[in-house]
């Protein structure tokens, strides 16, 4: 078996396989038994791995091992299809590094200030990871040299091809050396794909881990309605399995929008997730869901890219997607890390033959249940077990998850328990209070000095605060 064999059996520095084995990486897995000893040879790679395969330590291993920390200049590159991706991606490479020395890694994407990117760029970096427009800006403004890098990593290719980044890709390729290690990541591979990308690789190894998921993790469920009724549908099904978290996938953003409000009537914390968000809300919702504090997000294909969110109990299908392949990766959000995940697809009548596709590509067929057999569940949907509550300070006001913890179990008398994650950003805050206690606890932190009801104090200074609604 591939996924039994362990690092150790790499050629990586003693340093580097002790930090691997604090960080919990014994044995690799498929892609990385696949992969990693041609990637530390130099070889270029063609790799179609879903995410949540482990490949981000497969591209990581290759860039940090002939990665040189006394020479300022950017030896790796990472592009990434979204800002939540690279900013995983970065985290990872960061652990990864501990075994190097000391690695400077930036993250340059959209969605953020310009200024404070070009002024980390002018202390120097080893490891770029960054989304195709902005590293564009920055060679158009000549503020990032990217004249010296060894790897080049194309993670997600077909995700950043959809969206339209081929140019940028192109653009960023050219910049690169010609003598470089290039390394492609990629859930699917299509042929367009295989010919756009082709200039960009030399005699590259081919790898493919499963693409398929096993009926054992995921448990598959069709279930038949007719033209109308989608929305009560999905509603439907949620009160019946009752899910933590949910991720709802529709084709067109009308209907995100649309069954996110059914939602919510119904009682259900639901937010509605599409590609036209400004970056602040995007990352707002994205937080409440991640902290459990909005049960269902109903999502698109576009706007779901790079999500990696852990513990999902179930994907729901409200619409069927005309892709296969599209739809292996919506149900691959389920299902990850030794979990069993669910996944419920709803099919119209006009429908059935993109099942079918599906039922071919996934080379068995689909399990049909019959709506009646939910039962007729009259009563609300549950809300999210958790509210989030937003502190207007952050990294820039010096405030630390740590003060706010100790604020929160100090003055307004949580327990630990009580409290969920905490993110602290350059200018905000968030944090994930228990639901049945939260808005009590956060009174308790105004006190008669502050400067109005809104104010609590942290470390005894005030800061403004409020809940988001879902």
């Amino acid at each position: 078996m591939h996924t039994q064999a362990p690092f150790t059996s790499l050629p990586l520095a003693p340093r580097f396989l002790a930090n691997l084995a604090t960080l919990g990486y014994h044995a690799m897995t498929p892609i990385q038994a696949e992969s990693l000893p041609a990637v530390l040879e130099g070889r270029d790679l063609i790799a179609q791995a879903k995410t949540g395969s482990g490949k981000t330590a497969a591209f990581g291993i290759g860039i940090l091992h002939k990665l040189n920390p006394a020479w300022f200049a950017v030896q790796g590159l990472v592009l990434c299809p979204t800002r939540e991706l690279a900013d995983q991606v970065a985290g990872e490479l960061r652990r990864l590094a501990r075994g190097v020395g000391n690695v400077k890694i930036l993250t340059l994407t959209g969605g953020v200030a310009m200024r404070p990117q070009i002024a980390s760029l002018e202390h120097g970096a080893h490891i770029v990871v960054g989304t195709p427009g902005r590293i564009r800006d920055h060679l158009g403004r000549s503020t990032l040299d990217l004249s010296k890098v060894q790897t080049l990593v194309l993670d997600e290719a077909d995700r950043m091809t959809d969206m339209g980044f081929y140019d940028e890709i192109a653009g960023i390729v050219s910049a690169c050396p010609e003598r470089r290690q290039t390394l492609l990541f990629s859930a699917t591979y299509p042929d367009d794909i295989r010919f756009a990308t082709a200039g960009f690789l030399r005699d590259p190894l081919e790898v493919a881990v499963e693409s398929q998921h096993s009926a054992e993790k995921i448990e598959q469920r069709f279930y038949e309605i007719g033209f109308e009724g989608r929305d009560e549908a999905v509603a439907r099904l949620l009160k019946h399995y009752q899910p933590v978290s949910t991720l709802a996938f529709c084709n067109t953003k009308a209907h995100c929008r649309e069954l996110a409000d059914h939602l919510r009537a119904q009682g259900f914390s639901a937010l509605a997730l599409y590609g036209e968000l400004e970056q602040w809300e995007r990352d707002e919702i994205l937080v409440l869901f991640a902290n459990r504090s909005c049960s269902v997000l109903v999502a698109t294909d576009v706007a779901a890219r790079g999500l990696d969110i852990a513990n999902l109990d179930t994907v729901v299908n409200a619409d069927v997607s005309k892709d296969p392949e599209v739809h292996v990766h919506r149900i691959g959000r389920t299902g990850r890390g030794g979990e069993s995940g669910l996944a419920l697809t709803l099919c119209a009548p006009n429908e059935k033959k993109w099942v079918r596709l599906i039922e071919e590509y996934q080379d068995m067929p689909a399990t049909w249940h019959p709506l009646d057999d939910l039962g007729e569940h009259q009563e609300a949907g549950a809300p999210a077990p958790m509210l989030t509550l937003h502190i207007a300070g952050g990294k820039k006001a010096k405030l630390r998850p740590g003060d706010i913890l100790g604020a929160l179990t100090g003055d307004a008398g949580l327990t630990k328990e009580q409290v969920g994650k905490i993110n602290v950003g350059e200018f905000a805050s968030y944090v994930a209070l228990d639901r049945h206690v939260a808005h009590a606890a956060v009174a308790r932190l105004s006190d008669r000095n502050a400067p109005g009801p809104e104010f609590g104090a942290i470390k005894g200074r005030y800061f403004k605060m409020r809940f988001l609604a879902v």
